[in-house]
């Protein structure tokens, strides 16, 4: 399939009429081919004019043709073989192998939302019957389900350009729920994300929906992703970005006559706890792999461990020798975009210029746009007094903050921001520290591990990818898992309608054998 340089604004693809911009190949500093043309405010009127009118049509369409939409995109995007691959690769700078694995968490994200729709349990069925002999006053027959929210504005995100982009997880997750979906392209990578949205865009012919389920826009500036969030047909955002831009779209969202959510993942750097039996017994290990954590993608993953918190002590030295040992033989390794080098090595000029803190390594100096690790050491008072130390530096940087204490470690969490993350390394010794830390660290996090790092995100159906801001712009949801089709629905509630005018899967006879929740009780049909 070759690149048009198009917009995709329902079944058609346009060529956008405002300023044109390139794909970059970070490696190399290339401008790829061809130019995309930005959206004007008409293209923009009309993919969210197509969205509004499929609107209601897709949101009913029976649920095995969503599950069969949501399939064939992933059917589509495998067909695209290696020029989806190449393209990716050029415009992110990513290897091969990252981007191969990145197609198939894309392609699974789909189909466990197919197996979620299919199942129908989302939908939330709840029935309670009319009791017209009760005393003293009659009872309503009163029915509920979720129905989708209407059309989704989805920006593609530049760390994921596949997993978090015009296919990922936004995307699929707003279809599931019966949304159509306006994409904003990341202009980091617009041929990939064209290649995609051309999969998306037959998946729909494919399946005979309505030409409105899927659109996809481009913009270099701003204007049209400000004015996406504010026009009145779209009713939910999904973003994946820098905090600065997560919370300028929640405030056009808020400020729009009929305010709407923004499900924004934005800022976290996801503190790593290193509890002293662990330490004792591991330091030089957890130490070297602490530092392959870090470097993984250059550090470019919201999950990337900027944080180290640890009792200041020999052990902790330990595992600081092990880990600026491990550093400094790091490669360096080429970061998604020049803007993005350009802040990573602003922040790192930032700590290393504060008077609080130690540089303990850095990794090896590289080439164009390539990221140079580093390790820096802090105490906690210092920490505690100088809140830009938790600033998050986008790459593969990261902090120890030493403490003197278990007292002063949790005050650091309790005065820590949301997180998306934590880490806890410990020992069986260490069950009654972690245990007395559990209530903060779940107060401030999305999700607690152990032994481990939160680089590599599951997706099932328990995994929780959010936390409350700024990790996220809504700590209640999560953005990864089955769980984040939630995002996208509203409970509506019936009274009294004839059973003729019930949608079916409110009906009595339970046409979509559907597991509902009759008088608060769950009745499972399979």
């Amino acid at each position: 399939m070759n690149i048009q340089g198009e917009l995709l604004i329902g079944s058609r693809g346009v060529r956008g009429s405002q300023a044109t911009s390139r794909g970059i190949n970070p490696a190399s500093g290339e401008l790829l081919e061809p130019a995309f043309g930005s959206a004007s405010q008409a293209d923009l009127d009309q993919a969210c004019a197509l969205a509004r009118d499929a609107f209601d049509a897709y949101r009913e369409a029976p649920l095995e043709v969503r599950a069969a939409f949501l399939e064939k995109i992933g059917d589509n995007i495998m067909a695209l073989g290696d020029a989806l691959i190449e393209r990716c690769v050029a415009e992110s700078g990513l290897p091969r192998a990252r981007i191969e694995g990145e197609r198939g968490r894309t392609v699974s994200q789909l189909r466990l939302f197919a197996g979620v729709v299919r199942a129908g349990d989302f939908l939330g069925v709840r029935i309670d019957p009319a009791q017209p002999e009760r005393k003293p006053l009659p009872r309503s027959d009163l029915r509920m389900r979720y129905i989708p929210l209407g059309p989704v504005a989805v920006f593609g995100a530049s760390n994921f350009p596949l997993a978090f982009s015009v296919a990922g997880g936004d995307t699929a997750s707003a279809l599931a729920a019966g949304c159509p979906v306006v994409a904003k392209a990341h202009p980091a990578h617009p041929g990939t994300s064209e290649l995609v949205g051309r999969a998306v865009q037959q998946a729909v012919r494919d399946c005979g929906l309505p030409e409105g389920v899927f659109s996809l826009l481009f913009d270099s500036g701003l204007s049209i992703s400000q004015a996406l969030v504010a026009d009145p047909r779209i009713k939910a955002v999904g973003f994946t970005g820098s905090r600065a831009g997560g919370t300028a779209l929640m405030k056009i969202a808020a400020d729009r006559a009929e305010p709407i959510p923004v499900y924004a993942e934005m800022s976290s750097i996801n503190p790593v706890l290193l509890f002293p039996h662990a330490l004792a017994a591991r330091a030089e290990e957890t130490g070297k792999a602490f530092v392959s954590s870090l470097v993984l993608g250059a550090g470019q993953f919201c999950t990337n461990p900027g944080l180290v918190l640890a009792l200041d002590g020999p052990d902790l030295g330990r595992f600081i020798a092990a880990a600026a040992q491990a550093l400094a033989e790091m490669p360096a390794s080429t970061m998604l975009t020049p803007g993005i080098h350009r802040a990573y090595e602003a922040g790192v000029a930032h700590i290393m210029a504060h008077t609080a803190v130690t540089t303990e390594a850095r990794g090896k100096a590289g080439g164009l746009h390539q990221c140079q690790a580093a390790l820096f050491t802090t105490t906690a008072d210092a920490f505690l007094r100088h809140p830009e130390l938790q600033d998050e530096v986008f790459g593969a940087a990261s902090l120890v903050v030493r403490c003197p204490d278990m007292a002063t470690l949790r005050g650091i969490i309790e005065a820590m921001e949301g997180q998306l993350t934590a880490a806890l390394h410990i020992e069986p010794a260490d069950y009654d520290a972690a245990r007395s830390l559990l209530p903060v660290l779940e107060r401030r996090m999305g999700r607690i591990l152990v032994n481990g790092f939160g680089t590599g995100v599951e997706v099932g159906h328990a995994m929780v990818h959010g936390g409350p801001y700024p990790a996220t712009a809504d700590g209640r949801s999560t953005s990864v898992g089955s769980l984040a089709i939630d995002r996208f629905l509203r409970p509506v509630s019936y009274q009294d309608l004839p059973d003729a005018l019930l949608p079916d899967a409110l009906k009595t006879e339970n046409p979509l054998h559907l597991n509902r929740r009759l008088d608060g009780a769950l009745q499972f049909v399979r």
